[in-house]
Formats: C-alpha cells, sequence, structure tokens
C-alpha cells in the first residue's frame, strides 16, 4: 500500500508540475468554467479506445517531462494529450489502469442504457427491481473504482455500501410505485408522469447511502493530505467528511436533470401527432433524450468541486499544523 500512495503522490505531483509549466494552456480548477474543461476531458469516451501501446507511450512521455529528458520537437498540446489520456485511465492514488465499464469516461456509454431503462414507462415491481439494481450496481463498482484509495478499503465496505443502496432504491422505488398506483384521485396522465419521476427520489438517496456506506471507513481513517510539493503531510478525518459530503452532493445534483427533464420532454412529444402515428420511434428519441441529458449533466455534475480538493490548514486537526508550515492542504475528493 505504500508503494501505490507513493505512485499517487508522485501521479499528483507531476499534475501540479505539468500544469504549472504550461501556464498558456493550463486550466485553472479554482474556477467552475476551468473544471468544466477539464472534467470534459476526463469523461471523453474516446479514451476508452486507447489502446495499451498509446498509454504507455503517454505515460512514457509524462515521465520525460517530469524527469527533463524530453525529446526535441514536443509540443504543450502533445503533453496536455498524454495528460488527458493518463487521467482517464490511471487512477491518480494507486496508479494502476480502471476497469473500462466505471471510468468516468465510460459513464455515459455504459450507463445510458440503464437510464433509459428506468425511465421506460408502466414499469411493473418486477422490471423497477431489475433496473433499480442494476443501476445501483454500476453506480457501486463507478464509486469504488474512483474513489480515495490513499487509505486501504475492506470489501465488507464496498459490500456493505453495495447492499445499502440497492436495498434503499429498491424500497423506495417500489413503496412510491404502490402509492402511486393506490392514488386514485390522480388522472392517468399525471399518473403515468409521476411514476416516471419516482427514479429520481429512489436513486437519488441510494447514491448519498452508496456514498456514505462504502466510504464510511474514510471517516475513522482519514485521508491523505498533501502540501504544495505533493508530499504527504498526515491523514485528516475532517478532510475525509469534506470528501464525502461534496461527493455526495454530487451524486444528488447528478441524477436530477437525468430523471426528470426525459420525463417531461417525452410528456410533451409522446403528444405530438407525428409520434401518435409513428410509436416505434417513442424509444430511439427517448434514447437519444436520455444519452444527451446524461451526457450534458454528467461534467456539470462533477465540476461542481474539484477532484484534488484544498483546505485550510486551520481548519484541519492541530497535528496536521504541526507537520506542515503550508497555510492550505489539498485531498482527493475523489469522484
Amino acid at each position: 500500500m505504500l508503494m501505490k500512495t507513493a505512485r499517487g503522490t508522485e501521479n499528483r505531483a507531476l499534475d501540479q508540475q505539468l500544469q504549472a509549466s504550461l501556464r498558456g494552456m493550463c486550466l485553472s480548477h479554482g474556477s467552475f468554467l476551468g473544471r468544466l474543461r477539464h472534467f470534459i476531458d476526463v469523461i471523453d469516451p474516446s479514451t476508452l479506445f486507447v489502446s495499451e501501446k498509446q498509454l504507455k507511450e503517454s505515460i512514457k512521455l509524462l515521465d520525460d517531462f517530469k524527469h527533463g529528458t524530453l525529446p526535441p520537437g514536443v509540443s504543450d498540446s502533445q503533453l496536455w494529450d498524454a495528460q488527458k489520456i493518463k487521467q482517464a485511465i490511471i487512477h491518480p492514488d494507486t496508479g494502476e489502469k480502471i476497469f473500462m465499464p466505471f471510468r468516468m469516461s465510460g459513464y455515459v456509454p455504459f450507463g445510458t442504457p440503464i437510464v433509459i431503462g428506468l425511465l421506460l414507462p408502466n414499469q411493473t415491481v418486477v422490471s423497477t427491481i431489475i433496473w433499480q439494481w442494476l443501476n445501483q450496481s454500476h453506480n457501486a463498482c463507478v464509486n469504488y473504482a474512483n474513489r480515495n484509495a490513499t487509505k486501504p478499503t475492506p470489501t465488507s465496505k464496498f459490500l456493505q455500501g453495495y447492499v445499502g443502496a440497492v436495498t434503499s432504491a429498491v424500497s423506495i422505488a417500489v413503496g412510491l410505485n404502490v402509492l402511486i398506483q393506490k392514488a386514485n384521485k390522480l388522472s392517468p396522465a399525471t399518473r403515468m408522469i409521476i411514476q416516471r419521476l419516482v427514479p429520481f427520489p429512489a436513486v437519488a438517496s441510494a447514491n448519498i447511502c452508496n456514498v456514505g456506506l462504502m466510504r464510511h471507513n474514510e471517516l475513522s481513517e482519514g485521508v491523505d493530505v498533501l502540501d504544495s510539493n505533493g508530499k504527504v503531510v498526515g491523514s485528516s478525518k475532517i478532510a475525509a467528511r469534506h470528501a464525502i459530503m461534496e461527493t455526495a452532493f454530487t451524486r444528488v445534483v447528478l441524477p436530477m436533470p437525468i430523471f426528470v427533464l426525459p420525463p417531461i420532454i417525452m410528456s410533451y412529444l409522446e403528444r405530438l401527432r407525428f409520434l401518435q402515428s409513428n410509436r416505434r420511434l417513442l424509444l430511439p428519441i427517448h434514447s437519444v433524450v436520455c444519452l444527451v441529458t446524461f451526457g450534458l449533466s454528467l461534467p456539470v455534475a462533477i465540476s461542481l468541486f474539484p477532484q484534488m480538493s484544498q483546505i485550510e490548514v486551520s481548519r484541519l486537526e492541530p497535528e496536521i499544523a504541526m507537520a506542515t508550515d503550508c497555510k492550505v492542504v489539498t485531498y482527493n475528493k475523489g469522484l
């Protein structure tokens, strides 16, 4: 684990060094717009098709830059492309590859079919359970793959978060659907619209449960905080609490447009005469609406907070303040 942490520190130091050196192209992660531009690169699905050879070449290029042995003719643009590939595929803490479906760049391509299934009209209890289970299974794996890995996480914590998320999502979704079906005063059209909105509260509450249970270990052990040189100065439980709260808030904001806008848009489109006479087009159009909404929502949601967040040392434990002269330290919030 010490080797993994050392590699993670090197990765973060390299990121900072690269961004400091290429000032003309540097994206300010202190602003929302800068983070948005950064995360659009992180979630770019084209990085899913990067070969092993391209990845190794990108890592070598960045290592050469770090050690001052870059071959002549290498442009800033090539360095940023290499950094884009590396940060989309390699975990910043472990230095290991993230499994393709669980990378942030794979979140939209692999998650959209599940979103479409969750938003299908006229769901039965069985279909609701299946789609909520698939969604939380995917979310749990993405959470685990993109977690703060400066401290080891027991498998039991992962399973605890997974079971808790699935249980809460299924319970809320099925419970709300049963209540809506028993609401005899609602018109059929109103009942259908409300039923389509059920996935949002179910998914949002399950996401909070998922993040909280899966990363609960960080609250007891803390997360590593780094000084301005990328050196670990200690572990902070306060920083861990901030990281989990920020991640949980992001996971509530993310499903809001994804599970609210498509039902509203589709309820309008379904009344169009053209679609009423061409019902076969409803599913493809529904799929496109979900894909576009998901694709636009993801970078906005994860840009709310920097992945490498900063916090004033005065707000942390006394032992952290004693271990560094820096006024601000950095920690990996996770995604």
